[in-house]
């Protein structure tokens, strides 16, 4: 098994990093092109395997869509081909069908479309047989589901004959996700109208207008950055490709990493992160930036900032079972993943009388964010991190932009 040892830095990090396009923003973008009939121009697209992903499956004529492990293509594309009345089996990696799918096969066998289970119920494989409208232009749905199911309905709505009504039930999580969407559709042309006080989301039938679109740079990349300099003695590093006002939920990342020691000043060029006291303790709902939640999680193990959590539920359905995976892996820096209140609350802090390993070897699951996470641990201590390629699935450039600031190796385990 490969891994790659990080070492701690034996001089200031200091460094410029263009980081990679935001794959939330780019995939969005792709499936309005193809509503649009491709006739889009988009720039800075993202390298992210989920991207790449995307980009080839929507040029394919095969039957068989196989998205690997990406949870945003296989949703947003199961609407995509039913709206545009494909008939294609949607697959992915055994994991990938662990995910669940059936609330939005749910919500698009309401409006027309015709979808099969090739094996357990609520779970991928699909086959989709075609679409076949059925008049409704109204759906209820759970506003705490993932927030994919929620955009992929948004960007075929204007698609639909009478448009379509979307009703959130209950507390909606992830909401920056579902504006995304909703901006980048107002960019091509839809008109839509949005109660956040009543939850409710209007799209009516229009047609998407191409549009060029230059996709941000990604500031869940970005996140391990701020931990690198949170995590550094001393560190000053540029981001390029970000903007203040972004579109992205994971640019919360900017007023977390304030607490645990790291000052954003914006440029015209992106943003300068520069060291500053961090705090004894800090308190975070996760539930618009989830996936903030293990790059958090790992600064504030390290530096010993006791850190309370909350909204990070849907962790436990993504490329693993982050929930799990963080206990585990947390342990072997000396801290622990506690959950207070069931389901709701967690806690990290330090384990008392904890003998530091030597070099802790981290598990990465097959979970990208696992591996980009904890090398961050490597500017304090040497660390292991398993299974390395996983970045691929979005920022495929990580250990090289890694390498301009410490010394990190490839090794056999």
């Amino acid at each position: 098994m490969k891994s790659i040892v990080v070492y701690p830095p034996k001089q200031p990090v200091k460094a410029e990093i263009k980081l990679v396009a935001s794959k939330s923003e780019c995939n969005r973008a792709l499936i309005i092109n193809a509503l649009t009939g491709f006739q889009c121009e988009l720039y800075n697209v993202s390298e992210a395997r989920d991207s790449q992903t995307m980009m080839r499956l929507l040029d394919s004529k095969d039957e068989v869509a196989d998205v690997i492990d990406a949870g945003t293509t296989m949703r947003f594309l199961t609407a995509y081909y039913s709206v545009t009345n494909q008939t294609k089996i949607m697959t992915g990696t055994p994991r990938m069908c662990e995910r669940p799918i059936g609330i939005l096969v749910d919500a698009l066998r309401i409006l027309g479309a015709d979808i099969e289970y090739q094996k357990e119920e609520g779970y991928p494989p699909l086959k989709l047989n075609g679409f076949n409208y059925s008049g409704e232009h109204k759906l209820v749905m759970r506003g705490d589901v993932s927030s994919q199911y929620i955009s992929a309905l948004l960007m075929i709505a204007p698609e639909l004959p009478s448009g379509l009504t979307i009703q959130l039930e209950g507390e909606v999580g992830s909401r920056p996700y579902i504006e995304m969407t909703l901006n980048q559709m107002a960019y091509f042309g839809i008109d839509y109208k949005a109660d956040w006080q009543a939850n409710t989301i209007t799209v009516p039938p229009l047609k998407y207008q191409p549009k060029p679109y230059a996709v941000e740079s990604d500031w869940s990349g970005a996140s391990y950055w701020y931990s690198i300099v949170a995590l550094s003695e001393n560190a000053e590093v540029e981001l390029l490709g970000l903007k203040q006002n972004s579109l992205q939920g994971d640019s919360a990342i900017v007023k977390i990493m304030r607490h645990l020691g790291v000052e954003s000043e914006f440029t015209d060029r992106g943003v300068l992160l520069t060291k500053i006291p961090a705090a004894a303790s800090i308190g975070w709902d996760f539930t618009d930036c989830p996936d903030l939640a293990q790059t958090v999680a790992v600064c504030c193990a390290v530096k010993d900032i006791r850190l309370s959590m909350t909204g990070i539920e849907s962790l436990k359905i993504k490329e693993t079972d982050r929930v799990f995976a963080l206990q585990q892996e947390l342990k072997k820096l000396g801290a622990e993943l506690t959950e207070i209140e069931k389901d709701h609350l967690y806690e990290v802090s330090r384990i008392s009388n904890f003998q530091p390993l030597e070099l802790p070897s981290i598990h990465t699951y097959d979970d990208h964010r696992m591996a980009m996470a904890f090398a961050p641990a490597g500017m304090v201590a040497p660390i292991r991190i398993e299974e390395p390629g996983v970045v691929v699935k979005s920022y495929p450039g990580y250990w090289k932009d890694l390498s301009k600031v410490t010394v990190w190796e490839e090794k056999e385990i």
